[in-house]
């Protein structure tokens, strides 16, 4: 074995481990969150992308998803089936289709936000001990840079766009997020 396989295996493999607990934990409570809504969790992350980056191609969902291309334009045809995506092409691009939310799936992806219980997520319950011994939640700063390394700059701008835009878009009133949208028709 070459020098540093060892090494190599032995991080890949607990990535690999912690990664995918903490998927398995975080994919039934988001599925069990969106699934009121007639939702999965494909269609959700959609309609989240298309919010926060108002006209993106199919390919920048599936980038920023996650996902691939396919699997990315199969789920928003239901969306669009569904009156919740708009389908495009630019008249400087016909190469790419664009997608933008309509007004309804606005709202329903704004609804699943304001209907989000932050009791119901285990990640969120299982990171509360860091929380209550360090005063913070815990830092993320080494996976986003291993992130930042296999998905690029681009990827995290978009990422730190969305967190930031996310910040800016919500407020909590009585421990409940509330669209700044919905609280200024109030």
């Amino acid at each position: 074995m070459p020098a540093g396989s060892k090494q190599s295996l032995m991080f890949s493999y607990k990535m690999a481990q912690l990664t995918k607990a903490l998927w398995k934990s975080v994919e039934k409570d988001w599925q069990m969150w969106v699934k009121p809504f007639d939702l999965n969790i494909n269609e959700h992350q959609i309609l989240l992308i298309s919010y926060q980056l108002e006209g993106a191609s199919i390919s920048d969902i599936a980038k920023f998803g996650v996902m691939h291309v396919s699997t990315a334009f199969n789920f928003s045809k239901k969306l669009e089936e569904r009156g919740l995506l708009r389908f495009s092409k630019k008249t400087t691009d016909k190469r790419n289709t664009y997608i933008e939310l309509t007004e309804k799936g606005s709202e329903l992806l704004l609804q699943t936000f304001e209907e989000y219980e932050k009791d119901t997520f285990g990640i969120y319950e299982g990171a509360m001990p860091i929380k209550q011994l360090y005063g913070k939640f815990p830092d993320f700063s080494e996976l986003i840079t291993i992130v930042r390394h296999l998905y690029g700059e681009d990827f995290m701008e978009i990422f730190d766009a969305s967190l930031s835009n996310f910040d800016d878009e919500f407020l909590e009133k009585d421990g409940n997020l509330v669209s700044k949208y919905h609280a200024e028709k109030e």
